[in-house]
C-alpha cells in the first residue's frame, strides 16, 4: 500500500493571519483541502494521515467530509517542531503499514500536488526505497567571504545543485527505523531539519525524482497570491 502523511501542524506566523495558514480559505476552499485533493485523486494513494495542529482536528474531519476526502483515515497531533510532527505521523502507522509499504511525506501548505510528480516519486521509491522531489537550481550561488560579508570570491556550480522539497517518499521500515534512531541519537531533528536532511545525516543515500516549479510552499502573503494566480490560470481554457 501507499500512504500519504500530510503535515499540517504549523501555526504559520509569517503569513500574519488570525488562523493557521493551512486553513485559510482560497475561493471558498481551505488550503489544506487543495493539498488533500491531490492525494485523493491519485489512484496509487490508498490512505491519508494528517498531522494536525492541536485544536483543529474536528475542523479537518468536517472539511474532509464536506469535500469528500474519503482516503483520510487518521488525524494525529503535531509536535513542538516540524520533525516531531512528521515523527508522530510516521509512528501512527506502526502496526498498520507493512515494511515494504511506501509512505509519502508532504507539506500541507504545498497545495499544488502534481499528479505526474507524485507518480514519479512513488515509482522511484518503490524501485530504490526512497525518493525526493527535486528541481535543478537555475540561479548562480556565491559563497559569502568570511573576512568581508559584502564580498565573495567563490561560487558553487549550479549544475551540482538540486532544490529538494516534498512530496518525498520512503519504505515504511526505513522511515520508521530512522526516526527512532534520529530521536534516540538526537541527530537530524533540530532547526530546519526535515526527513530528507535527517536521512542524509544518518547515512542514507537519497534518490532524486521529478519536481515542478508550481509546487510552491505557502509561507508568505506573496506565496498565497501566487497560488491564487495559478488557480485562475488553470481555469483558462486557452492554456490547454
Amino acid at each position: 500500500m501507499n500512504y500519504a502523511v500530510v503535515i499540517a501542524g504549523g501555526s504559520g506566523h509569517r503569513m500574519g493571519q488570525d488562523i493557521p495558514k493551512q486553513f485559510i480559505n482560497v475561493y471558498d476552499k481551505p488550503v489544506l483541502i487543495y493539498t488533500l485533493e491531490g492525494f485523493q485523486r491519485q489512484p496509487q494513494i490508498d490512505a491519508i494521515v494528517v498531522v494536525c495542529i492541536d485544536g483543529w482536528e474536528n475542523v479537518v474531519w468536517a472539511y474532509a467530509k464536506q469535500f469528500n476526502i474519503t482516503k483520510l483515515k487518521q488525524i494525529v497531533p503535531g509536535g513542538k517542531t516540524g520533525q516531531e510532527s512528521i515523527r508522530n505521523g510516521v509512528y501512527a502507522l506502526e502496526g498498520i503499514a507493512k515494511p515494504d509499504d511506501i509512505v509519502v511525506i508532504h507539506d500541507g501548505v504545498r497545495p499544488l500536488v502534481d499528479d505526474a510528480v507524485l507518480t514519479d516519486v512513488l515509482l522511484v521509491a518503490h524501485k530504490y526505497g526512497n525518493a525526493v522531489t527535486s528541481m535543478p537550481y537555475n540561479e548562480q550561488i556565491f559563497v559569502v567571504n568570511q573576512d568581508d560579508e559584502t564580498t565573495t570570491n567563490k561560487y558553487i556550480p549550479r549544475e551540482t545543485l538540486r532544490r529538494v522539497s516534498t512530496p518525498q517518499a520512503y519504505r515504511f521500515d526505513l522511515l520508521d527505523s530512522k526516526y527512532h534512531e534520529a530521536f534516540e541519537k538526537k541527530i537530524g531533528i533540530y532547526g530546519s531539519s526535515y526527513t530528507n536532511t535527517m536521512m542524509v545525516e544518518l547515512g542514507v543515500t537519497l534518490h532524486f525524482a521529478a519536481g515542478s516549479d508550481r509546487n510552491i510552499k505557502l509561507t508568505t502573503k506573496d506565496n498565497l497570491e501566487m497560488f491564487k494566480a495559478y488557480l485562475k490560470l488553470d481555469k483558462d481554457n486557452w492554456l490547454k
